[in-house]
């Protein structure tokens, strides 16, 4: 997990059901890169709908081609009903409530869908593929709500909502304006269906990609909050006069788990080169957990968020949706390839991840505003305490999110509930777990703002107390505090602090402190 270069440099995303990557996932999701279909896959399709039209025509037992869906699946389908039966399923299935998707987790969930299908053992027509695609290079996105997939037989009720709109019907946004279904795609220039046909509902709806999307956007993010949290955490440390002794490498080849190796490396980097660093050395014989153990707690939360690369990066190019269709036998074989399981795990994971690192980044942010525990610094890095109340209420706001964490970062995945009468009886709640790991991270990269903050106010009332100057601190560290310093300056009284907040969140949210630290630290995990 490198510092990436800019996704922007993806000039375009070849799909293939096999080579779907994290950042292909994000340029198209995010950045809006075009998509091809490869011609290896056109072909397997193509292959795979005649199989499909040949079971049909021959009436062979097929759920969801020749039979109902669900519990229905012993009722059988006249072959002059089947497209009906696909239409159906999109218009009954499109059940979602609340507020909508994002437009990159439905555009994630656009390209997850169609490279899934390119495999070409779904039995859908290279069409709906194709029409998939041309929405996302269009900017045809359907409007989709976020409540109601149980994350098990697919993301049943979200893909609906994006069938629908290949009918022309549903909404639409287009042009950065949510409008009817049938005119996005009409603006757009894109043909819409009169009808799907057999198998394409099963096809279309079928699938983890909305949770897969929406995790995998949160994942991406999470990595990122992750070595922000490391720079932070080390502006803390120095504000806090902290003791390098704990971040040697022997001490954590001694363990030997990866992820501390890689934090304890970054931050022997993030703090060399220091005259402030160097003169806090000696002062005691070790500091308190949120500083001496950076390295275990980063790090664990690094090979976290490694494990759930691995998982997402299988799922990315998954095929995940029922009956799947194999030519060398024509066999069509019935399985739960759509259960979100393997997902929701490690979207809960994320979520349990995310929040620790917001829990030990408001403990350094205690400890900062806290006189009996900053090694020096005025009671809530105050100069004029009493009058002023400094930075007292900047720790109570990161303390109310870390606990709002602590009750989201529950698992979803311990729970089930039955449905389709019982036929669906043990589902996963993926979906639940990989939005819940989003509301997780956006505390979480508040929190890491507000130890931002307060960490470059307690540098400046700690360089002064040193007679230092800023060029003492390592050189990553000076520019970061710089870019702070250009917008929000040295409180010596209260002032409206929320301005300075929305400052920091911006940045923390931004790219740009990442580029930073690839300009001055490119070898940094």
């Amino acid at each position: 997990m490198a510092i990436p270069k800019p996704l922007s440099e993806i000039e375009e995303v070849v799909i293939d059901g096999a080579h779907l990557t994290l950042d292909e996932f994000l340029a198209v999701a995010r950045f809006n890169t075009k998509v091809r279909i490869s011609e290896s896959a056109l072909t397997a399709m193509k292959l795979s709908r005649e199989l499909t039209e040949k079971l049909s025509e021959e009436r062979r037992v097929a759920y969801g081609i020749t039979t109902g869906f669900g519990d229905f699946a012993t009722v059988a389908v006249p072959e002059d009903l089947s497209n009906k039966l696909s239409t159906n399923l999109i218009l009954s299935h499109c059940t979602g409530t609340g507020e909508p998707y994002s437009i990159e987790q439905v555009r994630g969930m656009m390209l997850l869908r169609a490279n899934a299908l390119c495999v070409g053992i779904s039995g859908v027509r290279p069409l709906i593929v194709e029409m998939l695609i041309e929405m996302l290079n269009a900017g045809v996105t359907p409007h989709i709500p976020q409540k109601g997939s149980l994350g098990a037989s697919g993301d049943l009720a979200p893909l609906s909502h994006m069938g629908l709109v290949l009918l022309g019907k549903g909404q639409a946004y287009y042009q950065g304006e949510l409008i009817p279904g049938a005119e996005a795609m009409r603006k757009a220039g894109i043909d819409i269906l009169d009808t799907l046909v057999s198998k394409e509902g099963l096809g279309i709806t079928n699938g983890t990609c909305a949770m897969t999307s929406v995790g995998a956007l949160n994942l991406y993010d999470a990595i990122e909050a992750a070595r922000l949290a490391d720079l932070i955490s080390a502006m803390s440390f120095i504000a806090l006069t902290g003791q390098l002794s704990p971040f040697q490498e022997r001490m954590h080849l001694a363990r030997g788990h990866m992820g501390q190796i890689k934090v304890a490396r970054n931050m022997r980097l993030l703090t060399d080169n220091s005259k402030m660093v160097d003169s806090n050395q000696g002062l005691r014989v070790q500091d308190a957990y949120s500083l001496r153990c950076i390295p275990q707690v980063h790090g664990a939360i690094r090979d976290t968020l490694d494990f759930v690369k691995d998982k997402v990066d299988i799922e990315l190019n998954a095929v995940t949706d029922n009956p799947l269709i194999f030519l060398e036998d024509e066999g069509v074989i019935s399985g739960g390839n759509f259960h979100g399981e393997p997902m929701a795990l490690p979207f809960d994971f994320l979520g349990i991840a995310c929040s620790e690192l917001a829990s030990i980044s408001e403990r350094r942010t205690e400890r900062m505003v806290n006189v009996h525990l900053s090694n020096g610094l005025p009671p809530f890095l105050t100069v004029d305490g009493g009058i002023n109340s400094g930075f007292m209420i900047v720790q109570y706001t990161a303390a109310s999110m870390v606990s709002e964490n602590k009750v989201l970062a529950h698992p979803a995945s311990v729970d089930s509930i039955p449905s389709s009468a019982n036929q669906e009886d043990f589902v996963s709640m993926g979906t639940t777990a990989a939005r819940k790991s989003g509301q997780i991270l956006e505390n979480t990269r508040s929190v890491l703002a507000f130890e931002l903050l307060t960490a470059c106010q307690a540098l400046d009332l700690r360089l002064q107390e040193r007679g230092f100057e800023n060029s003492s601190l390592p050189p990553v560290i000076e520019q970061v505090y710089k870019r702070v310093r250009s917008e929000v300056p040295f409180m010596d009284q209260d002032r409206e602090i929320r301005n300075d907040i929305e400052v920091v969140e911006r940045l923390i949210r931004s790219s740009e402190l990442t580029e930073i630290l690839y300009e001055f630290i490119p070898e940094l995990e």
